[in-house]
């Protein structure tokens, strides 16, 4: 549950702060955590830093995680001894502290800096243009000009010293002095201020990586139970685990080692690690791994791996080492402009030659072809980024949108992507006429009750749909993996597999003769319960992960319509693999199975090398180096907080209808890129042609420039101004707020 309101010390819900410090809200607390949203993180840079020193300070504090783009600061501390649930007031005072607490120098340095930047160029061109009509000197605006202009000198010296080549900075300040020189001091103080924009919106859409990185580790258990040398049980921190240590996973817990177990057998989910969706036996002398959830059984475990050197770790660390990309939305004008300065210059050096005037050489360098595209560029993104959050789908970047437009290719994890990651009775068959379905679902619902396999919370939930009466349970005997014996009823009822049938003495014969003959009407990725009454085989109950209801439409539009090469990558057995991808069409060998988190890394590394633009969809923490490595990478809302801090898309609805509608955005952006492109590059080219034949003003020839750069910059304000068509039928679409993205990000 989500508290909105702000509280003060005194944990009152709805109360005022009682100090004047900071807003906040809590959005979620537990006793030891609490989830604070705090304005000020994303507000002031200086303040997120203060606080992330003042809460590692603290002793009382464990563990913290700030996420300042979503105002959100998670912190772990310490329980007092009488275990007061509410919060701690120092908590809250930590929050206010930091306020106060004098800023970095470094980081406010930071902040001036690109503030100034834009402000000298803004006040330069105001300054220029209130000089048409008052006596300000002109010393002062020339003064206030060429410092505006200093940092466009700082990029063009530096460009041609230290990286020995011309950039676009070079092409800027030639036409910047060559105005100047004329006595037109709007001309270039327009040009930087128009640049100084352009940066600061490419800016404000690059990923920041480092600075928002989360701490991936804790999905991997915060604490655990180990065994002292004297037989005694500890709780410790998981970092303080050692290898050798025998550590203990109770019912419910998740391991935080890799090791071998010593002795103990448990039933293990090991979805989040491999993305199976049926639990596994586990019993001494076999393996477990970190970040795995012990569902039924008490297990001791010999630790081998902690932290980093456990499997879920190597893959925390294979996400941290993953190729990262540009995100700024200038590299398309970056590309062009490397490519014009050179003919721009030399074609400027032979007008000034020609003609000898400035001013037509000043005009052609303005007219560079690349303004409009570096002004338009982040304006059409930004819509287009906009448009796609209010269909329930967050792109977190250009870059992402840009390639995901080419995307060619695209590999969906199974369990919990394609189907819907839960089990669901889908079929039940009797044997004869000896019992009824209805009578063989009530006895197996009773036997199965309050067990915590899948499959039997699966059928439970199965009658309690179907409005049956789960009657009571008497002696009952539960072997972990196998099965349950229990009296229902006045009846011995027996549920389970096929083996512990047979170790009880009943007999399975009679399923392999018609008109009972099971194999033919068993699907490859159904498992199966049997159910026995007073030592007769009664039934079976068939049980599966089912498709999402948008599946098999998804993928066929994304073959059809769009041509994109579908591939299934899941860490579960071959045969549940090529049973999913037969019921959705996808092609035998593009079915990858069995697939440990860094083997999906490397198919989809193989399939890129292939020439192939690659998109991952995937909900796991295995699935977390597949997308790092992807072109794309996308995960849902509700996914994990892994597979959400690592996607460059997310579905927010956990709807895959969403995706189609990202790929037709991003598609509309690209073909609105190009128009852009067109629309900077025609008048310009047409100035061109009057600067060297009739000549040009440099002024005039600004305008024409930055007039282009407008009507491309509106042009890419489309997709706000776009009307979206009413769904089909049965297809929602949750509107996505601002709110409600960081709600799920900052989560």
């Amino acid at each position: 549950m989500k508290i909105a309101t702000n509280l003060g010390t005194s944990q009152g819900v709805g109360e005022k702060p009682k100090t004047t410090g900071i807003d906040y809200h809590i959005v979620h607390t537990i006793p030891g955590r609490v989830r604070f949203r705090v304005p000020m993180l994303a507000q002031h840079p200086h303040y997120a830093q203060n606080l992330q020193k003042l809460l590692e300070s603290d002793s009382r504090i464990s563990q913290i995680r700030i996420n300042p783009s979503c105002s959100s600061v998670a912190i772990q501390y310490q329980l007092s001894n009488n275990k007061n649930p509410l919060i701690p007031p120092y908590v809250v005072d930590l929050l206010h502290q930091a306020k106060s607490r004098k800023s970095e120098t470094k980081t406010q340095n930071i902040q001036e800096t690109q503030d100034f930047g834009l402000k000298l160029p803004t006040f330069a061109t105001a300054l220029a243009l209130l000089a048409l009509g008052l006596p300000i000197p002109r010393a002062i605006i020339a003064a206030t000009v060429a410092l505006a202009a200093l940092p466009t000198a700082q990029g063009a010296y530096t460009s041609i010293t230290q990286q020995r080549k011309l950039n676009i900075d070079c092409l800027d300040f030639i036409a910047i002095a060559l105005t100047s020189a004329q006595g037109n001091l709007i001309t270039p103080a327009l040009i930087i201020t128009l640049h100084k924009i352009g940066d600061q919106m490419r800016d404000r859409t690059a990923r920041v990586t480092e600075n928002q990185a989360a701490d991936l580790l804790n999905s991997l258990g915060h604490y655990a139970w180990v065994q002292q040398p004297d037989g005694q049980k500890k709780r410790i921190r998981a970092t303080q685990i050692q290898p050798k240590d025998i550590v203990i996973a109770y019912p419910g817990e998740q391991i935080s080692v890799d090791g071998q177990i010593l002795k103990g057998t448990a039933l293990i989910d090991q979805q989040k690690l491999t993305g199976e969706s049926i639990p596994v036996l586990r019993q001494p002398g076999q393996m477990v791994y970190a970040s795995t959830l012990v569902r039924e059984g008490e297990i001791y475990i010999q630790t081998e791996g902690v932290g980093p050197d456990t499997r879920a770790g190597a893959s925390i660390e294979l996400v941290k080492q993953a190729p990262v990309h540009d995100t700024r939305m200038g590299n398309y004008a970056a590309t062009i402009a490397d490519k014009t300065i050179l003919p721009a210059l030399i074609f400027s050096g032979l007008v000034l030659a020609t003609t000898r005037d400035p001013s037509r050489a000043a005009s052609i360098l303005t007219l560079d072809f690349v303004t409009g595209i570096r002004v338009s560029l982040p304006t059409t993104f930004l819509a287009a980024l906009h448009h796609a959050s209010r269909h329930g789908v967050l792109i977190r970047s250009g870059r992402a949108l840009e390639k995901l437009a080419q995307v060619d290719t695209l590999v969906f994890d199974k369990t919990g992507t394609l189907t819907k990651g839960d089990i669901e009775i889908v079929e039940m068959q009797t044997i004869g006429e000896r019992i009824t379905t209805q009578r063989l679902l009530t006895l197996a619902a009773a036997a199965e009750q309050r067990l915590t396999h899948p499959a039997a919370e699966a059928l439970v939930r199965h009658a309690q749909k179907q409005g049956i009466e789960i009657l009571p349970r008497r002696e009952f005997v539960y072997e972990i993996g196998l099965g349950v014996r229990a009296e229902i009823d006045g009846q011995q009822v027996i549920v389970g597999s096929d083996r512990f049938l047979r170790q009880c003495g009943i007999t399975l014969d009679c399923l392999h003769h018609p008109p009972h003959d099971v194999n033919c009407r068993i699907s490859a990725h159904d498992s199966l319960l049997y159910v026995s009454v007073n030592q007769e085989l009664q039934g079976i109950i068939y049980y599966r992960d089912l498709l999402r209801p948008e599946s098999t439409a998804v993928v066929e539009q994304l073959q059809t319509k769009y041509g994109m090469e579908i591939h299934l990558l899941t860490g579960d057995n071959q045969h549940r693999a090529i049973a999913v991808a037969q019921e959705l069409n996808i092609p035998l060998c593009q079915v990858h199975a069995e697939a440990f988190p860094q083997q999906k890394a490397q198919i989809i590394q193989k399939i890129h090398t292939s020439g192939k633009t690659v998109a991952f969809t995937g909900d796991g923490l295995n699935d977390s180096i597949a997308l790092a490595y992807a072109d794309v990478a996308i995960s849902f809302g509700g996914g994990s907080e892994v597979a959400r801090e690592t996607a460059d898309v997310v579905l927010i609805d956990d709807n895959l209808t969403s995706f189609l509608e990202a790929i037709a955005i991003a598609r509309q952006t690209e073909a609105i890129i190009k128009q852009n492109i067109g629309l900077a590059i025609i008048p310009n080219l047409a100035a061109l042609g009057l600067t060297t034949t009739t000549g040009l003003h440099p002024l005039a020839a600004t305008i024409i420039h930055n007039g282009s750069a407008i009507a491309a910059g509106l042009n890419g304000l489309r997709p706000l101004m776009h009307q979206d068509p009413p769904r089909p039928q049965g297809i929602s679409s949750i509107p996505l707020t601002n709110q409600r993205a960081l709600d799920i990000l900052g989560t």
